[in-house]
């Protein structure tokens, strides 16, 4: 049930896009998706992929969560960028704004225009 809830409540906060296109397209070729399912529905002989196979449901949660983390990496590095533009440009404004100034501070250095 409370998976169930959870799941719920993540579907508000989908994008429209999420929405209306919930799987995602494969990169596969059409032999190479044959195969995969081939593979898929074949009994594994090891322990370990035998496990792996209880969990195939979990594809789909696994998908949207590297695809929110691949999302939140790029923002990262969009917002660091455009931290760095921002401290440029203030510098930028700094020294505009103090080489159109007349104070005794600036009569000290040199000017910057």
């Amino acid at each position: 049930q409370r998976v169930l809830r959870l799941a719920e409540m993540c579907r508000r906060l989908e994008t429209e896009e999420e929405k209306v296109l919930p799987f995602y397209p494969s990169s596969l070729a059409e032999g190479e998706q044959q195969d995969a399912q081939r593979f898929l529905e074949e009994m594994p002989a090891e322990p370990l992929a035998q496990t792996m196979q209880d969990y195939v449901g979990l594809e789909r949660f696994w998908q949207r969560f590297n695809k929110a983390k691949l999302e939140e990496q790029a923002l990262l590095r969009e917002r660091a960028a455009l931290s760095q533009r921002n401290r440029r440009l203030r510098e930028l404004l700094r020294q505009y704004l103090a080489g159109i100034s007349v104070s005794h501070e600036v009569l000290c250095e040199l000017n910057p225009l």
